[in-house]
């Protein structure tokens, strides 16, 4: 239900379509008795979506028929009981998508010319997501990782798998010449290949990267170049054939220091920009700085959300009720700071308890 998320597929979200784009965006549940009511939920705002589709005068029957056969396709593809936090379903003429994401979302209906993206890239961010490399002599394996698992990538050209069985081996042992594992020909040429494979991966979705393997395996694959700046060495073999909890326990130890160092930096970060001037802290500091384009680096809490009615020079909160009420200000302003070059960090609650939740770094 889920394809990888990347900087390029969401530009690609972000282009305009044919009239109408449908958004639909909905709350999902992870556990019983919570989620027994998403399919009712769901069923409802696809009718509200039909809805909206038949009394548009802008939208011709054959772009409606269209649409609405797009988004039943969609609903074919919705698995609730796998559900994460949100749901977001895109239908347009020709097209669908259909994301669970590991946030929550505003339960909205929007017809536009272009999809409402905002949440997703806020997932997106929320998630930091990550490439784990998982190397054996016979099996190199790709790894797709993000805030609570970690799923087996294929294609791209993995998994890289090889047989080592030797025609010539009963020979080499008569004279004593068995190389070790990593040692032979074969092998350098095996994780050269994965190597580039990696690499090209890396430059179409830059990530943070671990390479899981034995010393011998990590050895030579460093001997290939380096794969980037951030990449973590994790010396733990047998794990190229996963399965994916294995993986996911041996990188969470990494991963937990990893983020209370991130925390760390960010909010060291945000204390030298206040000595500076360079800060704002609050919705209101916040909006108006993303809106100038003057946010540098923006630091929002896990779970912070905030219902509120945009005044103009500022930002009063307001009940979801609302009809004039922007139900998602948070993820508009995460939207806004990427959209500018902003790097956009998700630290854990009450880290900006003083700060009201959310603060930036200004560029000026």
């Amino acid at each position: 239900m889920r394809p990888a998320l990347s900087t390029e597929l969401l530009a690609k979200l972000r282009q305009p379509r044919p009239y109408p784009a449908v958004s639909l965006l909905m709350p999902t549940h992870r556990r019983e008795p919570d989620n027994t009511q998403d399919p009712v939920r769901l069923r409802n705002l696809v009718a509200r979506a039909g809805e909206a589709l038949e009394q548009d005068p802008a939208v011709t029957r054959e772009r409606r028929l269209d649409v609405l056969s797009q988004l039943e396709h969609a609903l074919g593809e919705v698995d609730l009981v796998h559900a994460e936090d949100g749901l977001v379903i895109y239908a347009a003429p020709g097209e669908h998508h259909v994301w669970s994401v590991a946030r929550t979302v505003p339960e909205r209906v929007v017809l536009a010319d272009t999809f409402l993206t905002r949440n997703l890239v806020a997932a997106q961010a929320a998630e930091q997501p990550f490439w784990a490399l998982a190397v054996a002599a016979d099996r190199v394996s790709l790894w797709d990782g993000e805030a609570e698992r970690v799923v087996e990538r294929t294609g791209d050209g993995f998994p890289l798998t090889r047989s080592l069985a030797d025609p010539d081996a009963e020979r080499k042992e008569q004279i004593g010449d068995v190389p070790s594992t990593f040692q032979d020909e074969q092998a350098r040429q095996f994780l050269r290949e994965a190597h580039e494979a990696m690499r090209l991966v890396l430059s179409s979705s830059p990530r943070p990267l671990y390479l899981i393997g034995d010393a011998p395996a990590l050895a030579l694959l460093e001997e290939q170049g380096a794969l980037g700046k951030d990449v973590t060495a994790v010396p733990a073999g047998g794990l190229a054939a996963g399965p994916a909890a294995e993986v996911w326990r041996t990188l969470q130890p990494l991963r937990a220091a990893r983020a209370e160092a991130d925390t760390a930096a960010v909010v060291s970060e945000l204390d030298a920009a206040q000595g500076r001037r360079e800060f704002a802290g609050g919705l209101d500091e916040v909006w108006e700085a993303a809106k100038e384009g003057r946010v540098r680096l923006l630091a929002v809490e896990e779970h912070y959300r905030a219902v509120v009615r945009d005044y103009g020079d500022h930002l009063e909160p307001a009940e979801p009720a609302d009809l004039d009420a922007r139900d998602d200000i948070v993820d508009e302003i995460v939207e806004q700071a990427l959209g500018t070059g902003a790097g956009v960090r998700f630290v854990p609650d009450d880290t900006l308890a003083d700060s009201r939740r959310i603060a930036a770094v200004l560029r000026y």
